[in-house]
């Protein structure tokens, strides 16, 4: 089983801030995260890493604006 990541290695993993973080959750582009407590989320670290693989597998896009 796969461990699991605090909100700040997620965010130091995937080189954003919290805020985006919440952005991308809040727009379902990146995996949900787990609540264990009052105060405290984690990430499964596999899904995290399925995410952050699937992302470099496809290719850059760059739009105009």
């Amino acid at each position: 089983m796969s461990r699991m990541l605090k909100k700040r290695e997620v965010c130091a993993l995937v080189s954003i801030s919290p805020a985006t973080l919440q952005r991308w959750e809040d727009a379902d582009l990146f995996p949900k995260r787990i609540t264990l407590g009052q105060n405290r989320v984690a990430w499964w670290e596999s899904e995290v890493m399925a995410w952050l693989e699937a992302r470099a597998q496809r290719p850059l896009t760059i739009s105009s604006s």
